[in-house]
């Protein structure tokens, strides 16, 4: 396939473009995943509030454990430790409830910052380069030599603006039916540069330079 144009200004334009187009992806990944980060650490009071109540509850236990081996009362005395330790649970819970939402809104956040531009950026350059890479690679099969011209010659008839068609000859369509070899190659050229290719160079004509 046939990516960058022959001519060295056009395929300059479109390395510079392709070049910015992957700098552009990177940049906005880079953005994304900023976001992200920076989103995912608003979940650090939720971490700090479950690890803490985790622990709470944890010797709660332990301590409502112990005082319930007391004879007589240590049933007693120990209920109000389990329901300090459930309470602390739920708190727990409820910091985990919260890291997850923010987890969530993170990858959401991230995700929808990087992906519009970067989707934006490639439905607008991406079409153009593939259409130019169809047609040169498509064109570049019919391009051998001098006598493959008269297809690109008809093409510059039927596609060129008029003014552009004065500037070959006072009668294009005339001279090409004539095969008149000027005409002929610089229509072809016409239509050989809107699709980023070189033509061939002329043929050696027989009896001429003798």
């Amino acid at each position: 396939m046939k990516v960058y144009a022959d001519a060295p200004a056009r395929r300059t334009r479109q390395v510079v473009g392709d070049l910015s187009l992957v700098i552009w992806l990177l940049l906005w990944t880079w953005v994304g995943r900023v976001v992200h980060d920076q989103t995912t650490a608003l979940a650090g009071p939720g971490r700090q509030t479950d690890e803490a109540a985790s622990s709470m509850a944890d010797g709660l236990r332990d301590a409502g454990g112990r005082i319930d081996d007391a004879p007589l009362v240590g049933e007693e005395l120990s209920a109000p430790f389990d329901k300090a330790a459930s309470a602390s649970d739920d708190i727990a819970t409820a910091g985990r409830d919260t890291v997850e939402a923010v987890e969530r809104l993170a990858l959401v956040l991230g995700w929808t910052v990087a992906l519009i531009p970067i989707l934006v950026a490639l439905a607008v350059y991406v079409p153009g380069r593939w259409r130019f890479a169809r047609e040169a690679t498509a064109g570049a099969r019919f391009v051998d030599a001098s006598e493959d011209l008269d297809l690109f010659a008809l093409r510059a008839l039927a596609n060129q603006p008029m003014r552009v068609l004065a500037g070959v000859s006072d009668d294009p369509a005339g001279d090409w039916r004539r095969r008149d070899p000027d005409v002929v190659r610089r229509l072809a050229e016409l239509e050989l540069a809107d699709v980023g290719l070189r033509p061939p160079r002329r043929s050696a004509v027989p009896g001429r330079g003798a």
